[in-house]
């Protein structure tokens, strides 16, 4: 019981510091030039984006723990890495694949997997499944990270979704409307969680 009380405590513990402290958007970049498309993009539901990014996060976590842990021997493991997170990745992709068209049939899953491969390959799913093989994350830590990069990537594409309308102000010079403003935006939310979590990344 203690056992499970504590890999439960560090599945909640990184899933909380992935979606604030370690947000992939505001600390690492990851999925930037996504976010931007997305966030001009009415089209695109924030709500189906969402379940989509983080069940894909948590498959292809899932995935790339044991095959991190089948390959860690490898000689070559350094090398493969990167291929054989884009095939876990690819994999995820799949899975949710299926789910969606058993779940709503194939008339009703064609808004929903229009919108799967921008939910399944940008950076913000390579860059959790990279930073949780390097630092040997614990399965529990792992899902909780994956999970958290997540929500904290649709927190993100959230907060540039509300600043919208107002950065498109009169007051904000006509060269800098658009994508500039915008980056400009995001460069100092990232500055407000690089000083909430103290200039220096945890992992």
């Amino acid at each position: 019981m203690t056992e499970v009380l504590r890999s439960l405590g560090a599945f909640f513990t990184y899933a909380v510091i992935a979606v604030f402290a370690q947000n992939a958007i505001f600390t690492r970049a990851l999925g930037v030039s996504r976010l931007v498309k997305l966030a001009d993009d009415d089209e695109v539901g924030s709500f189906t984006f969402g379940a989509l990014l983080c069940a894909v996060q948590v498959i292809s976590a899932l995935l790339g723990f044991f095959v991190n842990r089948w390959l860690s021997a490898s000689t070559y493991w350094l090398y493969l890495r990167p291929l054989v997170m884009v095939l876990c990745s690819a994999a995820a992709f799949f899975v949710v694949l299926l789910a969606v068209v058993v779940c709503f049939r194939l008339h009703g899953a064609r808004e929903i997997v229009s919108v799967l491969p921008m939910a399944t390959f940008n950076t913000c799913i390579l860059g959790t499944l990279l930073l949780s093989s390097i630092q040997n994350f614990t399965l529990m830590q792992t899902l909780g990270f994956a999970l958290g990069s997540g929500v904290g990537y649709v927190m993100a594409m959230q907060l540039v979704r509300e600043a919208q309308e107002r950065l498109q102000s009169d007051a904000v010079p006509a060269t800098f409307r658009g994508l500039p403003v915008t980056l400009l935006y995001i460069g100092i939310l990232a500055l407000a969680i690089y000083g909430f979590t103290g200039h220096m990344l945890a992992f």
